[in-house]
């Protein structure tokens, strides 16, 4: 085998020929001056590494997606049904000092960042996904959800968090 330097014009050929080729059995010359033998089973080109002649570069060939494979991802979609994801509630922000905290006892208010009334946000795995009013359902506090948060808004607010 030869050393000889493949040019990306004699690569193109290359495929040309094996494209135009395919279907039938031929002998050809590869620009190294090596026979390349090409079968009918063999319908890919194959263009040998100048730098290393055990290497192959063949075209790759995908298959067209089907309506099974939107099924698939359907039914893909049952398997992680049943995964845990944090969903935490923020009624409010702050930024206090470890002496601030430290002095912290019963009774001690925090001021937030909001103010009563306002929505709180529904945070899942940290990113915003919802506002809503608190509730009070039998005796146990809820959330109403009162707005989705799109995903412009929803980036926003992490990358501020």
């Amino acid at each position: 085998m030869s050393d000889e330097v493949i040019s990306n014009e004699e690569i193109d050929a290359l495929i040309a020929q094996g494209g135009a080729a395919e279907g039938q059995a031929s002998d050809e010359k590869t620009p190294g001056g090596e026979k390349h033998a090409s079968a009918a089973s063999d319908a890919q080109p194959e263009i040998t590494v100048a730098s290393d002649p055990d290497k192959v570069v063949r075209a790759m060939e995908f298959s067209p997606v089907s309506g099974s494979t939107t099924s698939a991802i359907r039914g893909g979609m049952e398997l992680i049904m049943d995964v845990s994801l944090q969903v935490t509630v923020e009624l409010g922000r702050t930024q206090l000092k470890v002496r601030d905290v430290l002095a912290l006892g019963p009774g001690a208010v925090v001021e937030l960042d909001r103010h009563a009334g306002e929505p709180v946000d529904v945070v899942v795995n940290n990113k915003t996904i919802a506002r809503g009013e608190v509730v009070v359902i039998d005796d146990n506090f809820g959330v109403r959800l009162t707005e989705i948060v799109d995903k412009e808004h929803r980036d926003v607010r992490a990358k501020a968090a």
